[in-house]
């Protein structure tokens, strides 16, 4: 299969430290359709980039990785976040190791007191071999594929000097010593297998970014097929499909309304609290939730070319970007091995030919390859950047690439959006006023006819009713009309509740001097209006529901402490002017 893009990323597996970050990007680089390659290890993925007007097999591509001794598979843009590793299996291996190696290190424990003790040197034994050979054979696979290659790995250090360690006790235990070093070996294997799981663990936490964008997209997709209706993977929806969306589901894909209309919540990607009403014409986006209407759309883009996969892309992207000091990283760590091992011989010759202690000088050599693994080099600055952009992304702030992130100290101005950002983007009930002075009255009416609805506002006027300890009457017959409002019976009369529009439909009348709700409306707020009537003549106004949005306790002080810093802060919204300058004084 040839790849049409000129870039493609696969997953890689079986890399441990920085060295095996270049042994596969030098084995990528040396195919000469290839552009560029740059390899993460804390994501363990390979971005790919062809040279103009090339194309390359994938399979190319992956027998190049393997024949350097690491595992791979292609990844499409919206294949979800993989995870190789089986968190169980290795943490059974690590408790293994760690009753085995116990034993080991307990004389040790001994002698520090004061005392003297030891194992039998038979049971040292029947003790770190299982470890050694059984729970450290991936050490010794990783090794051999690092010797193979002509690269040198984290794995390779760990292989010759626990084995250097395991190999002298087994020589003094021939000459009949009782003072070995079996737990050193056993120690040193049982600590890296913990480390590597935990790193695992790490990487595994910093890609909940991606996950939690990539669960906003429904595995599959309700469509309309001669004149059939049809669930289908999302995969599988191609472009002018009509795709049927009920209340209170996921829009699977980019589309345009063709039929229905509904409000949607589009929080997720614009960060409006309030939902978007939707009718025929306007366009939806993938990812957003439809909540009180059946909507019919034509789907205008799927799979890599939809808006929330773009978005996904921007994120995999920053973390899979390389900032300058980790390119420095991969350079000197490519050199690391060999430089370690080199050291690790200097060490063996000097003590061994200076003080004949042999015995003291192997264990010196092993030493200097245990302590020198490159880890922390290959994989604090990828976990960093991980961490960050996955941190920013959880709360709304994307980051296009690591170089933007390194660049983040020097900002001298910072444009923040309004609603989710400096607000809660949750809509909350400001106030409730009654014409005839009965407020909880008119919070109760308001609460009965909604209690159903998905709409946020809805949810709103329900927890105040409830915050007061009262529940919600029993309304039937309520209806939802799109674009206006909701009615329904209590107590055999007509409640009825929306916008001012819909008021001036069903010929309810509204004093234009009406103090609160210009007070609230000035400030930028959503007002609702409560009217009741017997469905034969015009209904009457009962009240007024005020909702907005509350600003966020931390806002003030992260404003502050820019302002500190002497970095100018902007406000930008798509809300009303009103809204916005009222939002700026508060903060």
């Amino acid at each position: 299969m040839t790849d049409s893009d000129h870039s493609l990323d696969i997953a890689i597996s079986g890399m441990s430290c920085a060295s095996c970050v270049s042994a596969v990007e030098s084995a990528l680089r040396k195919l000469p359709e290839v552009e560029s390659a740059s390899v993460n290890l804390a994501t363990e993925k390979a971005h790919i980039e062809l040279k103009e007007g090339r194309s390359l097999q994938t399979q190319t591509i992956l027998k190049a990785v393997t024949d350097a001794g690491y595992g791979a598979e292609l990844l499409t843009h919206t294949q979800s976040l993989k995870h190789h590793d089986d968190e169980s299996a290795n943490g059974i291996r690590i408790v293994m190791a760690v009753l085995l190696s116990t034993p080991l290190i307990i004389p040790m424990l001994f002698s520090l007191s004061g005392g003297h003790w030891n194992l039998p040197v038979w049971v040292q034994w029947l003790l770190a071999t299982p470890v050694q050979f059984y729970l450290g054979a991936g050490f010794y696979t990783s090794a051999w594929k690092a010797i193979k290659n002509r690269t040198g790995n984290m794995d390779l250090l760990v292989a010759i000097g626990t084995s250097a360690a395991y190999l002298l006790s087994i020589y003094m235990m021939s000459q009949g010593h009782e003072h070995l070093y079996f737990e050193a070996s056993s120690v040193v294997i049982t600590l890296v297998l913990l480390g590597k799981w935990l790193e695992k663990r790490a990487k595994r936490q910093t890609t909940e970014a991606i996950r939690a964008l990539q669960k906003l997209r429904p595995e599959t997709a309700r469509v309309r097929r001669l004149d059939a209706e049809l669930d289908i993977p999302l995969q599988e929806v191609m472009i002018d499909d009509v795709v049927i969306i009920r209340p209170g589901e996921r829009i699977p894909v980019d589309a345009i309304v063709i039929d229905g209309s509904s409000h949607v919540d589009e929080s997720m990607m614009t960060g409006e609290s309030e939902p978007v009403n939707k009718t025929v014409g306007n366009k939806v986006i993938g990812g957003a939730v439809n909540i009180d209407g059946m909507l019919l759309v034509k789907t205008m883009a799927v799979g890599a070319e939809s808006t929330l996969s773009r978005i996904i892309r921007l994120v995999e992207d920053a973390q899979t970007a390389k900032p300058e000091i980790q390119r420095l990283v991969d350079k000197v760590s490519a050199v690391f091995v060999p430089v370690v091992i080199v050291i690790a011989l200097i060490t063996l010759l000097a003590w061994g030919l200076y003080s004949a202690n042999w015995e003291q000088a192997i264990l010196n050599a092993v030493a200097v390859l245990v302590i020198a693994c490159p880890c922390a080099l290959g994989l604090a600055t990828p976990t960093a950047i991980m961490a960050g952009t996955g941190v920013a992304a959880r709360h709304g702030v994307l980051i296009k690439d690591a170089k933007a992130l390194e660049l983040a100290h020097s900002i001298t101005q910072v444009v923040f959006d309004k609603t989710g950002t400096l607000t809660e983007g949750k809509p909350v009930l400001l106030a409730y006023n009654a014409i005839d002075g009965d407020d909880l009255l008119l919070l109760e009416l308001a609460a009965s006819i909604e209690q159903n609805s998905l709409h946020p506002l809805a949810k709103a006027v329900v927890n105040q009713l409830q915050s007061l300890g009262k529940s919600p009457s029993i309304a039937t017959d309520v209806r939802d009309v799109a674009g206006r409002g909701l009615h329904g019976k209590i107590n055999n009369k007509i409640i009825y509740l929306g916008n001012k529009h819909w008021m001036s439909e069903l010929d309810v009348y509204i004093d234009p001097h009406n103090v609160a709700a210009l007070a609230y409306k000035n400030a930028g707020n959503t007002i609702s209006w409560v009217a009741q009537g017997d469905g034969e003549t015009s209904p009457t106004l009962l009240g007024m529901l005020a909702f907005g949005d509350q600003i966020k306790e931390s806002s003030k002080k992260a404003i502050s402490a820019l302002h500190d810093k002497e970095v100018k802060t902007l406000l930008l919204t798509g809300d009303n002017s009103t809204s916005a300058a009222r939002v700026a004084e508060m903060i």
